[in-house]
């Protein structure tokens, strides 16, 4: 007989969107429909809420084969100049169609790697796109920090212009896990950047870890989290390894897959992570992520306001997202837009004068309450259909495709509602899987996602 791992450890959406990405209906989608969307959503949500930023920064000087983000390899520095200027360009193109100066409430640098750039050039990038915007009261700026090329000048300099949340990428500690992904990471170097960024200021230092990677043992996994523990960052995202060698620009082939742990034995490793961040303290958020209860993560979880969005969980939500450099997606609530794949292409589009969005989605009304369903599911485990702004059309279909989830004791359906157990929370990409109508309409016949547990 199966276990339940193996029963539902199948390809399946991290749900950072409803509809995912591939499912997005790119024929109908053109840039003045995701414009209109942009504006509409700008004069709704700018002065009530402000807006978050997301800058996709995608240089690093090497490849880490464990990634799957959309990067460019090269250690010519001489490149950052030139990015950061088509990024304010592209910022001023955004500027230019509205009638008001936006409000940021949430900035996010993301990669590649942030730390690539100089500590000159990321202060000439952030000033640069305050130059007509305004920062909100309660603005929260983070950014993703390499511990092998993170300096305390650059830690200060972001400090000094709003920066209070800096997530480094660990993965893990043992030397032959990080030889097969090509991430050499002695703990000494965490050690440094984690001290600096609490000497500076920093309100929130967050950890990533990744469980299943090549050659992981339960060993490698207590050991990684006995030296965590010495720091205590403030949050830890201890990520599944996404395995997805066939999307393409991945250089997820330094290995071969009979060396990655699969089914129980991956499994296992997070529920050893997981009973170890509970010893000490930490409370589970979301899928994949803990925080201390000092954490804002924790305290939106709480006033149930966390949200989740292409940049992950947040404790900020924002109706308005853009997505500012090469690959970065955008979100207005109505819409969904993704900028070029590559620096040459997005430089050549944006300094020609346009908006260099490639493909997107605009979400139609049934779009719009099936995400809201996903979203209550991936942040709070649960979700209601008690009134008229949360009906879902045949209602039964969904709830069918979870019975027999329901019978494995993964998912407790109500008249109205729907909660997932504590013990469940593995399986909740699954079961969210039942709500999504464009995966149940057209099976995808390619691999398109990782797996989901």
């Amino acid at each position: 007989m199966k276990s339940l791992v193996q029963k539902y450890n199948i390809p399946g959406p991290r749900y950072t969107s409803y509809p995912t990405v591939p499912f997005w209906d790119n024929e109908t989608f053109t840039k003045e429909k995701w414009i209109e969307t942009f504006k509409q959503s700008f004069i709704e949500s700018n002065s009530k809420e402000g807006i978050s930023l997301y800058i996709h920064l995608p240089f690093c000087e090497s490849l880490c084969t464990f990634c799957a983000c959309h990067k460019h390899i090269t250690k010519r520095h001489e490149v950052e100049e030139d990015y950061i200027e088509t990024v304010l360009k592209e910022w001023k193109l955004y500027i230019n169609l509205v009638d008001e100066k936006p409000i940021v409430k949430e900035l996010h640098l993301g990669g590649g790697t942030p730390t690539f750039f100089s500590k000159e050039n990321l202060k000439y990038l952030i000033d640069g796109l305050f130059e007509n915007a305004i920062k909100h009261p309660e603005s929260e700026f983070s950014f993703e920090g390499h511990p092998s090329n993170t300096t305390k000048e650059q830690l200060q300099t972001l400090f000094d212009v709003g920066f209070t949340r800096v997530s480094f990428g660990v993965q893990d500690y043992n030397e032959k896990v990080q030889q097969a992904i090509h991430r050499i990471q002695p703990f000494e170097e965490v050690k440094n950047v984690t001290n600096w960024a609490r000497e500076i200021g920093y309100t929130s230092v967050s950890h990533d870890l990744i469980f299943g990677l090549p050659f992981q043992t339960k060993e490698n996994v207590l050991y990684t989290i006995k030296k965590t523990k010495e720091l205590q960052p403030d949050r830890i995202s201890f990520y599944s390894y996404a395995h997805v060698p066939w999307v393409k620009g991945v250089g997820q082939r330094g290995f071969n897959e009979k060396d990655l742990p699969k089914n129980e034995e991956k499994r296992e490793l997070y529920e050893i992570g997981k009973e170890l961040f509970f010893e000490l303290g930490y409370e589970e958020i979301g899928m994949d992520h803990f925080a201390l209860k000092t954490d804002s993560l924790y305290k939106a979880t709480i006033s149930k306001t966390l949200h989740r969005n292409f940049m992950g969980y947040t404790s900020n939500k924002t109706q308005l997202m853009i997505g500012l450099g090469m690959s970065a997606i955008s979100d207005s609530w109505y819409g969904f837009a993704q900028n070029v794949k590559t620096v040459k292409e997005y430089q050549k589009i944006v300094n020609s004068g346009e908006i260099p969005v490639f493909r997107g989605h605009i979400l139609s009304e049934e779009d719009q309450i099936i995400r809201k369903h996903i979203l209550n599911i991936m942040c709070n485990f649960s979700t209601s259909w008690d009134d008229k702004s949360t009906k879902i059309k045949n209602i039964e279909s969904h709830l069918s495709l979870l019975q027999e989830m329901q019978n494995d004791g993964l998912v407790i359906i109500k008249e109205n509602s729907l909660s997932v157990p504590d013990s469940a929370r593995a399986y909740v990409r699954n079961i969210c899987m039942a709500f999504d109508k464009k995966l149940q309409k057209k099976q995808p016949e390619t691999k398109l996602f990782s797996m989901t547990i």
